[in-house]
């Protein structure tokens, strides 16, 4: 009989550390969740998965002599808007500074609000196709019948010829896809006060 309490101390302590266990868990699942986004989003920007494409601020000290054809691709998702760009392809020298555009026209009757996500294939490209300016950094503002011209400036770096995954790439596609940016709808108008006699 005076084994009894102490078994079920040590039963009602395994319960203890196994419940605190499982909250330990689960709050570390829920903190790795929210990291997951940023760090995925950091890992894409810093190794180029995914076709992510990588941020200058300038160009290379040389160019190569070897061309790679750049083709330029256009879509919309949901935005009332003619979006392409102003030429489908070039041929650029490896490490050179290329400014193109791209044109969007807000074809509805009211003001819209787009961002774009982007891209480039195939997606070993993405480490060495870096821009230097970009429309895609910011929301782009359309009032009704207007059109933009929106530039792009960027190059190949050279390092992509040291790359055997990436060597070979003849052709890169850029591809920009516009999202409409929702507006925040206006708050209702609070109730006049009661007026006091």
């Amino acid at each position: 009989m005076s084994g009894a309490p102490i078994r079920g101390e040590g039963l009602a302590r395994r319960h203890r550390n196994v419940a605190l266990s499982l909250a330990v868990f689960v709050a570390c699942m829920v903190g790795a969740a929210y990291a997951a986004v940023p760090f995925y989003d950091w890992f894409c920007r810093t190794t180029g998965f995914g076709g992510v494409t990588q941020v200058a601020t300038e160009a290379p000290a040389k160019k190569l002599e070897r061309k790679i054809r750049v083709r330029f691709d256009a879509n919309v998702a949901g935005v009332p808007w003619e979006f392409k760009p102003e030429v489908r392809e070039i041929e650029v020298n490896i490490g050179e500074s290329i400014l193109v555009h791209y044109f969007a026209t807000n074809v509805s009757r009211q003001e819209t609000v787009g961002t774009a996500t982007y891209n480039v294939s195939p997606p070993q490209a993405g480490l060495y196709f870096a821009k230097m300016q970009c429309f895609c950094f910011t929301e782009q503002r359309l009032a009704p019948g207007e059109k933009m011209p929106m530039p792009v400036v960027f190059f190949i770096r050279p390092e992509i010829v040291d790359d055997a995954e990436a060597r070979e790439i003849r052709t890169i596609t850029l591809s920009y896809t516009f999202f409409p940016v929702e507006k925040p709808k206006p708050l209702a108008a609070a109730p006049a006060a009661a007026k006091t006699q």
